[in-house]
């Protein structure tokens, strides 16, 4: 595995392990974080299937943890426009790549500084499952 690294909206690291043992291994460490896989969305048959282009393997992962869920939804009832946390598996130059939104700045625009520890969490959790993923195990 490499050091992940930090974007402006979440994190990516580099797997040195076949792409499909690299989702396996994501949703393995998600759901050992309390999120369930609500969704995986196929990036590469979407855009194939509906425009007709070639795109690299790109899966999406829509996870939910529910205690963090219900907790965030009875704080800020609009938060569903911004769930579930997105998770992605996907191929570039050769190379496979995992990686989770930042929760923390996704909420930023909520404007809810209560809300800071609970997106903290989930940060933690969705760091922990990207490592797990990446071969690192929970920090």
């Amino acid at each position: 595995m490499q050091a992940s690294q930090d974007v402006q909206y979440g994190f990516v690291a580099a797997v040195d392990i076949p792409f499909e043992q690299a989702v396996e291994r994501l949703e393995a460490g998600l759901t050992k974080e309390g999120f369930g896989v609500l969704c995986r969305i196929d990036i590469q048959a979407k855009l194939k299937e509906k425009l007709g282009v070639e795109f690299p393997r790109y899966i999406i992962l829509g996870a939910c943890n529910p205690p963090l869920a219900n907790q965030a939804l009875r704080e800020e009832i609009n938060l569903g426009l911004l769930l579930p946390c997105n998770a992605v598996v996907y191929e570039r130059d050769g190379k496979v790549f995992v990686g989770a939104v930042d929760a923390m700045r996704l909420l930023s625009v909520v404007g809810k500084p209560a809300m800071e520890p609970m997106a903290q969490e989930v940060n933690e959790r969705l760091r922990r499952a990207v490592n797990h993923a990446a071969g690192a195990g929970a920090r």
